[in-house]
């Protein structure tokens, strides 16, 4: 396995995500590239192809359109055109979303469209600690065992969380699990999880989504209204049946998105339903169709959890 990327070496990573793997493993399988995203995914094509794995990073979502062609048009075409002959496995770990606070549309973007529709191509979308864990040793897996290309959305605003409801809560942290409990606690490519069991209505949701929905089913029970939570966690393959048994639990569906409404993933959550016969009621709330603008501006444009809550509230009407 290599791990590579702009200042992931060094640095540890602009988040510290990757600090300390270099002096535990060596510059030959930690190491700084130039910074340029073209070369880095074209790193990772010839080192899986070479038999190695490669773990990629994006610095941020923003920048993974400058090389996109290097998955949609090389990355997850090999096998394809190939008939299976060659592979070129890599995971390939991208800082994304919104909800920083600073730094504009290059450093905050919500927009997963261009990995979305990409054949083959797995999307998985972590939010919690213990989910991001599980989920890429489950890419990692799929990458060496089957060639499988991966891309790993990492939510920033989540990276430093502590707490969930309330100051010094704790309900955002998960202890780390021992190698001889992974198998236990392993997460399946497109299984999504469920928080809570309420039973008035379900919101579907994912990344930075979660950590909103979850307050909002808080403020929601306080006013009698039962809310169980979907994390999606994968975007691609999407976990439909899961979607459709939840959805089928209360028979009311709130999308909490935070990607755009247009090209959105609650596009994909609307056909789902609409595919498997779902007979309830389904509506949406999401970002706006619009690059994230600087500082508190960014509140005009992003989704939030007064609006999840008061689509709710309507939806329970």
């Amino acid at each position: 396995m290599l791990v590579f990327g702009e200042d992931v070496a060094r640095k540890g990573g602009v988040y510290g995500v990757t600090r300390g793997l270099l002096a535990a493993f060596g510059a030959g399988r930690v190491f700084d590239t130039v910074l340029d995203e073209q070369s880095i995914l074209g790193l990772a094509l010839g080192a899986g192809l070479a038999g190695l794995l490669p773990v990629p990073e994006i610095q941020y979502l923003a920048y993974l359109h400058n090389a996109a062609d290097q998955i949609r048009g090389e990355a997850a075409t090999l096998s394809f055109f190939s008939q299976g002959r060659y592979r070129n496995p890599m995971v390939v770990r991208i800082a994304g979303y919104a909800y920083q606070g600073f730094g504009g549309h290059f450093h905050n973007d919500n927009s997963v469209a261009a990995l979305r529709d990409i054949p083959g191509l797995i999307v998985a979308s972590p939010a919690r600690p213990d989910d991001a864990a599980a989920m890429l040793r489950t890419c990692l897996a799929a990458a060496e065992a089957d060639g499988s290309v991966c891309a790993f959305l990492e939510p920033i605003a989540l990276y430093h969380a502590r707490d969930l409801l309330a100051a010094g809560d704790g309900g955002w942290k998960v202890g780390y699990e021992p190698p001889e409990r992974w198998a236990a606690g392993h997460v399946p490519v497109g299984r999504a999880r469920t928080h809570g069991d309420g039973t008035d209505l379900t919101i579907v949701t994912s990344g930075n989504g979660l950590w909103l929905s979850l307050r909002a089913a808080d403020k929601l029970a306080a006013e009698g209204i039962g809310a169980r939570v979907l994390d999606l966690r994968w975007l691609a393959p999407l976990p439909s049946g899961d979607i459709l048994a939840e959805a089928t639990a209360t028979g009311r569906v709130l999308i909490a998105d935070e990607t755009r409404r247009s090209g959105g993933v609650a596009e994909a959550v609307l056909a789902a339903l609409a595919d498997g016969g779902f007979r309830g009621q389904a509506v949406r709330v999401t970002s706006e169709d619009s690059f994230v603008p600087l500082g508190d501006a960014a509140a005009a444009v992003l989704l939030s959890q007064q609006a999840i809550e008061a689509a709710a509230r309507t939806l329970v009407r």
